[in-house]
């Protein structure tokens, strides 16, 4: 969990600042996952700090979603024309991830 505040604080993700009285705080919750090694050993443990985005009405605290994900399908197709070509493939596992978008809204969680 330090791991992850320190990221937050890293990244200049937020603000810390009393909410407004006509503002509603978005709650969130801490999510933990064991990551294991490929013989089933524990590696590390993961902590994710996670807004419960399902509180928020769209119109009111938000205009539009986006969220940047590959399709199983896409993977598929992806590992199958590494296979076909002989592609060298690598996997990273990002520490933390942010999305660079800008926001119109102010949001207060």
């Amino acid at each position: 969990m330090q791991q992850e505040v320190q990221a937050l604080h890293a990244n200049e993700t937020w603000s810390l600042v009393p909410p407004p009285t006509h503002k509603h705080p978005i709650g969130c919750k801490w999510v933990f996952k064991i990551k294991y090694n490929p013989d089933g050993t524990i590696d590390h443990y993961k902590a994710r700090l996670v807004a419960k985005g399902f509180s928020q009405v769209e119109g009111i605290d938000y205009r539009e979603t986006f969220a940047p994900v590959a399709k199983l399908t896409t993977v598929r197709v992806l590992l199958s024309l590494a296979a076909m070509q002989n592609w060298h493939l690598h996997q990273l596992d990002v520490n933390n991830t942010f999305l660079n978008g800008d926001l119109d809204e102010e949001v207060y969680m």
